[in-house]
């Protein structure tokens, strides 16, 4: 949708041309796979999505929209993630100058550019609000979380402001001092951390769907392939992991992605919907053999 969009013959946006897509563009030479599928944390498939689902559930008023409101959530994103992508590739005429614009300004100076340059004033101011609101709002939601997972861990109750601020002023402290390392460093471990509860969320998801005879595949097939990528990425990292080989690193990913599958399968042999604890069964109701 967004080549069509950007292509001189269909003249929605024409005048640009999209760089060679099945080349590798990293300045570096540095191999799409995996990192490919770190690097490309939020746009396609994300952990930090599924943690949210708490809070988002609150603000639903009734469960039947929660497909709309989460599938849906993903979906848009995913558009949004194709056209940065489709903008980075044709806005900028080369890899050269798409190096220039982000040596001069950094990431921002591209959106900037782009925002502007295809959108006018009007556009681009929100086009650009969109792009800075949607990292506040994810900061939020990651430092809202980290405070209730660490509230319950230690058994802190956060009705009051004297202990949310207990648990919020640690973690904005090492927000702060994490700012000052190398974004480049950030992301990976963010990306990495990322892909890796997607990982989980989609084996507990295969799980629930086998267990109760339906169509897992709509999880299994990712949730293997994301296993194959975190696997040999880790393992193939010189920076955050081991730095063996990365044909090693594959084969072991995909064994451990088969071993996974191996493993969900075993545990979700049981059908139907598990048995409650007795105590929290109903009143009258006895466990059957």
């Amino acid at each position: 949708m967004t080549a069509i969009a950007f292509s001189s013959e269909h003249q929605v946006l024409g005048g640009f041309e999209i760089s060679d897509m099945v080349k590798n563009l990293n300045p570096n030479d540095m191999p799409l796979w995996p990192a490919l599928f770190i690097t490309i944390a939020c746009g396609a498939i994300s952990g930090f999505h599924a943690t949210q689902s708490p809070l988002m559930a609150r603000c639903m008023e009734n469960e039947k929209n929660g497909r709309f409101v989460f599938y849906g959530a993903m979906i848009g994103e995913g558009i949004i993630a194709l056209i940065w992508c489709t903008v980075a590739l044709s806005f900028f005429g080369s890899l050269e100058a798409l190096s220039e614009a982000v040596k001069n300004g950094g990431p921002g100076n591209v959106v900037y550019g782009a925002s502007f340059g295809l959108l006018g004033v009007f556009g681009g101011v929100i086009a650009f609000l969109g792009v800075v609101i949607l990292p506040i709002t994810s900061g939020d939601t990651a430092f809202r979380s980290s405070r209730l997972i660490l509230a319950e861990y230690f058994n802190m109750e956060q009705k009051t402001l004297r202990n949310r601020l207990l648990m919020a002023v640690p973690l904005f402290v090492i927000g702060a001092v994490l700012t000052q390392v190398d974004f480049g460093i950030i992301w990976r471990y963010f990306g990495f951390a990322n892909q890796a509860t997607a990982v989980m969320m989609l084996w507990t998801a295969t799980a629930y769907l086998m267990r109760h005879n339906k169509l897992h595949w709509i999880c299994t097939v990712p949730a293997l392939f994301m296993t194959t990528v975190c696997i040999s990425f880790i393992l193939n990292s010189s920076t955050l992991g081991f730095g063996l080989p990365m044909q090693i690193s594959t084969i072991a990913g995909v064994l451990a992605s088969l071993g996974a599958l191996a493993y969900v399968a075993k545990v979700s042999k049981g059908k139907g919907e598990t048995d409650l604890a007795d105590e929290e069964k109903p009143q009258g109701v006895t466990k059957t053999a």
